[in-house]
Order: structure tokens, then C-alpha cells, then sequence
């Protein structure tokens, strides 16, 4: 039959369509439990709220946030790679790419507890994926810079500034306030904090996601680069990220809540509510902003406009690393993964980069099960090891205890 060959190129298509989007929404998932921490470690680490009450609560406003905004997304899926200049299979093999690169630096840095950029990984990934195909004028240069190079550096600083500022405003608000009830004032404020930075978190990283997905539709002829972002991908993205939120992230809810700064209630609502500020306003001009950075330097920041607290400089410094070579290193395994799919050919190629992807993610979990963290051990005493708390079970399942 005439119709059999292309027939057979269509279903082709499809099923490396399908593997697109499910590794989509396995990243989205990376990002949920990569960044929980982000807007729950200070909460856990005063006591505000119980470890599980607060993933719990964080994956809601996730799942909520995530249908408040599309500008993050258009900037995605419009801002990074040239639209123009690459389509059809070869976009989508550049979306994959990128993906994979992105999952496997998400994963790497979260066994580490490093409280890396799954933004960063994901523009690195496609980046270095896009060059790897179609050379320098395959991305958006001017989209990468203006949008995610520029708000990287400045992202940190911006946050540290605005939270040393509120620190100190509420010690010297407060000095007249007994210990006690203060702390206890700032534990109720911290809820509201938290909650309100979950929100923003929503409302920027799901959004990530969904315009990869967008990407990948565009490339496969299923929408036009002008169409409204489908809603199924909505549900779809802030589903992913809210599961990927309620699973926790504990060892990097560590490193943020106990690891940088020993943080107090004041610190704490100081934190979030510089971080949840800054989010919000990023997402509503379109800014792809990294709120791992935010956070990182909205806690810094309590530190240095806390009298006495101790900072733990080896701690960021390890921190700074992970940030500056996130771009690069998600490049890299985004070109490789790349070359390896062009190299096979089509949804050959496709299928076995993806089961590499299974085999290393399978392998890093195990790894991690040598030293769990998890809502038992995540507030002990930092040691600087990332090692569970004395008497901590070794049976987990992913990062909780079985």
C-alpha cells in the first residue's frame, strides 16, 4: 500500500513526540522536589511548620500557581531557541536533548544537596543542544542574555540587599518584644511567607515546562508558534511539579534550612518574604527568574543583617560552583545526548538516550540511599556531610522512610 511509508514516519513522529513529552513533565517533576526548599527550608528549620505539613502545603500552591501566569512560558518557548531557523524533528530532538541534560544535572546536584538552578540546567541543556544541531544562530542570543544570563547575577544580590534590609528592620521593630513572643509572631508571619513563595514558585517554574512542551508541539505540527498555550499542558506542568514538590527535596530543604545559616523565626519571614517579592514580580514581566538564587541570597542575606549569625562561606562557595557551571555543564550533556540521538537516528536514537536517562536516574537514587535524608533527619545538626542524623533508618523509599 502507497499510504504505508508515510503512514509508518507519522506514527514515528508521534511516539518521539510522546517521549518529549513525557521526559518534559519527568523535569517538571525534578524541579517540583529540586525546589521545595526553596520556599519551605526556613519554615522547617525554625519549626513553623512540621516537615510533611509543609511539602504538603507547598505542593497545593504549586498546583494553584501554576495557572495564575504564561508570560514565564512564552519566554521559554519563544525566547531560547530560533524558531525560525530549526523545526519539525529536528526541533524536537533539540527539546529532548536539552531535557535530558537538565534532568540529570537536577538529579546530580540534588544528591549532593546542592541547591542548583533548574532553570539554568534547562537553558544550558537546550542551548548546548540547539549548537550541537544547527550552530550559533539556532538560539536566541539576546533572549538568553537580556532573560536568564543578566537575572542570574543579578537575581542573588538583589535578594541578599532586600533581605538584609528587612532583617535588620524587624530586629530594630522588635527590640522592645519579649523572645518569646516575638519568635512566636514570626513563626505565624513565616506560614503566610512560605505559603506566598510557593505560590510564586508556581507561577514561575511550572511555567518552564510548559513552554518546553509548547516547543515540542510547535515542532511537531500540532499548534503554530502564535497558538494560546494549550490547557491540558497546564494541567499537566503544575500536576508534574506539585507531585514532584509533596515528594520533598529533604536534602536540599537541608542544605538551604540548616547547611548556609543557622536560621531564627526573624530570619526566616524575612527570607520568604524577599524571595516570594522579587518571584512575583520576575514572573510578571516574563523574567524565567531562578528562584534557587533568590532564596540562597534572600537567606545570605539574614545572615549578614543578623548581628552575630554565622554564615557558613563553604557552604555558599560550593553553592556559587554549582550556580556558575550549571550553564555549561547542562550544555554539554544536552550536546552530547544530541549527537548521540542524531547519531542513531530518529526514534531509535530517541528511545535509547531516554533509557540512558532511566539508567542513570535509577542509579543516582540508589547512591542516594547510602546517606537518606528525609523528614526525620532534615533538621539535625549540620555536619557538613549531608549524612543522616544518629539512629536515621537506612530503609527508605526515595528520599522518606518506607
Amino acid at each position: 500500500m502507497p499510504a504505508t511509508p508515510q503512514s509508518t514516519d507519522v506514527t514515528a513522529e508521534f511516539v518521539v513526540l510522546l517521549v518529549v513529552v513525557v521526559t518534559a513533565l519527568a523535569f517538571d517533576f525534578t524541579n517540583g522536589f529540586h525546589d521545595t526548599g526553596n520556599a519551605m527550608a526556613t519554615s522547617i528549620a525554625t519549626g513553623a511548620l512540621k516537615p510533611k505539613t509543609a511539602v504538603t502545603l507547598s505542593a497545593t500552591l504549586n498546583l494553584v500557581g501554576a495557572f495564575l501566569s504564561v508570560e514565564v512560558a512564552a519566554t521559554v518557548a519563544k525566547g531560547v531557541v530560533d524558531l525560525d531557523t530549526v523545526g519539525g524533528t529536528d526541533l524536537l530532538l533539540i527539546v529532548f536533548a536539552g531535557l535530558v541534560g537538565a534532568i540529570l544535572w537536577n538529579i546530580s546536584t540534588w544528591l549532593f544537596g546542592l541547591p542548583s538552578s533548574s532553570s539554568h540546567a534547562l537553558f544550558g541543556g537546550l542551548v548546548g543542544a540547539a549548537l550541537a544541531s544547527i550552530g550559533v544562530q539556532g538560539v536566541v542570543w539576546d533572549g538568553v542574555l537580556g532573560k536568564v544570563l543578566i537575572p542570574a547575577v543579578l537575581a542573588p544580590v538583589i535578594a541578599a540587599l532586600v533581605s538584609t534590609v528587612g532583617i535588620w528592620s524587624m530586629h530594630r521593630l522588635t527590640r522592645s518584644v519579649s523572645n518569646e513572643h516575638r519568635d512566636r509572631g514570626f513563626r505565624l508571619g513565616q506560614i503566610g511567607t512560605a505559603s506566598l513563595m510557593s505560590l510564586a514558585h508556581g507561577t514561575n517554574d511550572a511555567q518552564k515546562t510548559m513552554g518546553v512542551i509548547f516547543l515540542a508541539l510547535v515542532a511537531h505540527g500540532t499548534i503554530t508558534a502564535d497558538t494560546d498555550m494549550p490547557f491540558w499542558v497546564k494541567v499537566a506542568c503544575a500536576v508534574a511539579i506539585a507531585l514532584g514538590t509533596y515528594l520533598g527535596g529533604w536534602r536540599i530543604i537541608r542544605t538551604l534550612g540548616k547547611g548556609l545559616v543557622e536560621i531564627a523565626p526573624p530570619q526566616g519571614l524575612a527570607a520568604e518574604s524577599s524571595s516570594a517579592a522579587i518571584i512575583l514580580t520576575s514572573s510578571h514581566f516574563g523574567l524565567p527568574l531562578s528562584t534557587t538564587h533568590v532564596a540562597t541570597g534572600s537567606i545570605l542575606g539574614t545572615g549578614l543583617g543578623t548581628k552575630g549569625a554565622e554564615v557558613r562561606w563553604s557552604v555558599a562557595r560550593r553553592m556559587v560552583v554549582a550556580w556558575v557551571i550549571t550553564l555549561p555543564c547542562a550544555a554539554v550533556v544536552g550536546a552530547t545526548c544530541w549527537a548521540l540521538a542524531h547519531l542513531i537516528g530518529g526514534m531509535p536514537g530517541v528511545l535509547v538516550v531516554f533509557a540512558i536517562l532511566c539508567a542513570l536516574a535509577v542509579f543516582m537514587w540508589l547512591r542516594s540511599r547510602r546517606q537518606p535524608v528525609d523528614a526525620s533527619n532534615v533538621t539535625a545538626d549540620w555536619d557538613d556531610k549531608l549524612a543522616p542524623a544518629p539512629g536515621a533508618s537506612e530503609t527508605v523509599t526515595g528520599e522518606g522512610r518506607s
